[in-house]
């Protein structure tokens, strides 16, 4: 690839002080200043922008045509493990049930009904028919709960402004009642004849929560609440009983949640005034409100009871209490039980709870990692709870469970239908000594037949922020690396919660140096064991993943062999010092504000993968990004490789492909997403030895 010419940006000066400290950013100006309405409308991008865009991609197509046949094998192989005409295990719901369907050779699935007990289904949405040949995404579809009404919504370039319409489930019609520059999700109120939504400000801020009335103008619809704090998101939910409507205000370690009878509608009413660093969350069973909450020095969380006619903090009384290292993750309520998740050792388990009585019962499984799900589905007034198990060797598997008897009935395995054999493969869970002595967990998959003599190549991925665990469950993308000979790895690394909430805090703000610590020492200790060898792993994270990926190949370049980061945080000091961005505000409480802050400036700068680029070598890396992307925006992972290509001094491959009519999400349609991911592990088994 020696006689591909890489596209090389120009330095504009654009200088900037704060606390006192001048800086130049010669890319600042692939920030099109016009950026709001680029998220609506792509095509008015800047043109010199686009062209340096479009050049990179140019050169990205360029460098990976010898990796079609690799491709094109990787992606039958991925959409061979897919049974593309199949059904979700339907939920039931008063004379119906509901489910969704996928059909052969269709990207979107379909939302279904049928009676109660099978029969007379109907499809009540069908995406494919929506999408047409553009971009589409779903943000979600829900039935009014008088079954007439079906409220979906969709995006159609990537930016995350959903509209919102109404269906009549009867003759399959649209209502008049579209609703724009909305998040997507729809709260009805009891009657069926409202409901609750979200809207997003310019900077794609979820500020204000408004009902509407079938039927009437949207213009005119009421404001139920505006969320004053630039910091603060807006969500807008039911309790599992369907009696209370609940809006919930929050950044990453703050909430504060207003109540609305959904039978009576009227003004919201305050639970709880928010408090620096308090988080809770409500449901609802009888009169008593149950909080799922760290107040009072819960930091792995526990849960609390108040009446719904008095819930000030002052008459909260523990129900669950506060078990350090047991992580109380969620949890819904049936009429007569509570059913919560818990993690310890980061494995998942579920505890069922007879509200009368307080008797408790687990469920868990003996496997050495695996993922663990439960949903309490729509009705409210039975013992039965279906909950999701996989590993990293089983594929997903749904269970129902009957609560008084005890019954257990597995409803659904993942079909496989070019087969697989768990006994084919291994999982394992092994620890990382960090720096400082912390233990990270590290999940592991490989064939049964590997050897571990250093000479197989690995896969590393990553995220380590949010508090986000990262689940060992069953990807049918994996294998396609696996099969090959390749090491498949997660680093459960400090920024996630896998090991509790303290797990979380000791990778925040001034800790998150320890997030990429983490990562390099699961890395090293990869290769002491004999995994892989040194120079041989490819990393792969996206997001704040892939922020991670920008820090790890400046600290660590000659343990990796490659980096992959979709769609990377990487301008985290940049970003962080603009407040007009989308995400900047509620961001603050995750990485710290250094408009403010020096000392949250200068932690900031010490590890921001774009401000700590060194004249060195790096590994091979492979970027992609979405022009409309309002979370990690497009000039980010821009910049970055633009500053790349003008200081590293090898000639590994850098390549950069930004989606020029997609978001954070990539591109929309299941087999485009397949397309994606054929291209990343192609990159990573080409720049990595010893494959298959």
């Amino acid at each position: 690839m020696s006689d591909l010419t890489p596209p090389k940006a120009e330095k504009k000066d654009h200088f900037t002080t704060h606390h006192g400290i001048e800086r130049n950013d010669p890319y600042h100006w692939l920030r099109d200043e016009n950026w709001q309405q680029v998220m609506r409308e792509p095509e008015v991008l800047d043109k010199e922008i686009r062209a340096y865009l479009e050049a990179e991609n140019e050169f990205f197509e360029a460098h990976m045509a010898n990796s079609a046949d690799l491709r094109e094998q990787i992606y039958n192989e991925i959409r061979g493990r897919i049974k593309e005409d199949d059904s979700s295990v339907p939920f039931k719901h008063d004379d119906y049930a509901y489910f969704t369907r996928t059909l052969e050779g269709q990207q979107y699935p379909q939302v279904c009904r049928s009676d109660r007990d099978g029969g007379n289904e109907t499809v009540l949405l069908d995406m494919n028919k929506e999408a047409g040949d553009g971009y589409f995404r779903s943000g979600g579809a829900s039935h009014s709960p008088d079954h007439k009404l079906l409220a979906w919504s969709a995006d159609r370039n990537g930016s995350e402004y959903f509209t919102i319409f109404v269906r009549d489930l009867a003759t399959g019609d649209e209502l008049e009642d579209q609703i724009k520059s909305t998040t997507g999700s729809v709260t009805w109120a009891a009657d069926s004849k409202s409901f609750f939504y979200t809207v997003q400000d310019d900077n794609h801020r979820p500020h204000k929560v408004f009902h509407h009335a079938l039927g009437d103008d949207p213009a005119k619809d009421k404001l139920i609440y505006e969320e004053p704090d630039s910091g603060f998101f807006l969500g807008v939910g039911k309790t599992n009983s369907g009696n209370y409507v609940l809006i919930d205000s929050h950044d990453h370690e703050t909430s504060e949640v207003r109540f609305i009878d959904a039978h009576k509608l009227g003004e919201p009413k305050l639970i709880a005034a928010r408090q620096n660093g308090h988080e809770y969350h409500v449901e609802e069973a009888h009169g008593q409100f149950y909080i799922h909450t760290n107040y009072d020095g819960a930091e792995d969380y526990k849960l609390v009871t108040a009446p719904v006619a008095d819930p000030d903090i002052e008459n909260w009384e523990d129900l669950v209490p506060h078990r350090p290292g047991v992580l109380l993750k969620g949890y819904f309520l049936k009429s007569r039980y509570l059913v919560r998740k818990e993690e310890f050792e980061g494995l998942p388990r579920i505890i069922v709870r007879t509200l009368d009585s307080g008797e408790e019962e687990e469920i868990s499984f003996k496997e050495e990692a695996y993922t663990l799900s439960v949903a309490g589905g729509y009705e409210f007034d039975n013992d039965e709870i279906r909950y999701f198990y996989s590993s990293p060797t089983t594929p997903p598997q749904v269970f129902d469970y009957k609560i008084d008897s005890k019954e257990r009935t597995l409803r659904k395995t993942q079909e496989i239908p070019s087969g697989h054999n768990p006994e084919d493969y291994v999982t394992r869970r092994l620890f990382a000594t960090a720096p400082d002595g912390e233990q990270v967990p590290v999940t592991i998959l490989h064939r049964a037949d590997f050897k571990p003599d250093g000479t197989a190549p690995l896969m590393l991925y990553g995220y380590g922020s949010y508090g986000m665990s990262m689940g060992a469950g069953f990807s049918i993308s994996t294998l396609s690396l696996v099969d090959r000979g390749m090491v498949y790895a997660i680093a459960h690394i400090r920024g996630g919660m896998e090991k509790g909430y303290k797990w979380y805090t000791a990778g925040k703000k001034h800790n998150k140096k320890n997030t990429f610590s983490d990562f390099i020492a699961a890395g090293e200790m990869l290769v002491e064991q004999g995994y892989t060898a040194k120079g041989n792993i490819a990393a792969m994270g996206g997001s704040a993943g892939g922020m991670l990926m920008g820090a790890v190949a400046n600290q660590a370049p000659d343990l990796f062999g490659s980096i992959i980061a979709l769609v990377p945080f990487v301008d985290v000091l940049n970003t962080m010092l603009d407040d007009t961005l989308p995400l900047t505000p509620p961001e603050w409480p995750e990485w710290g504000n250094p408009i403010t802050s020096k000392e949250d400036y200068d932690y900031i700068a010490s590890y921001s993968p774009y401000d700590n680029i060194e004249a060195k070598d790096y590994p091979a890396i492979f970027v992609m990004a979405g022009l409309t992307d309002p979370r990690v925006t497009y000039w980010e992972p821009a910049k970055w490789v633009a500053r790349l290509r003008d200081m590293k001094t090898d000639a590994n491959p850098l390549i950069f492909k930004t989606h020029m009519g997609a978001g954070h999400a990539g591109m929309s349609g299941r087999f485009e997403k397949i397309k994606e991911t054929a291209l990343a592990y192609a990159f990573a088994l080409q720049t990595t030895k010893g494959a298959k």
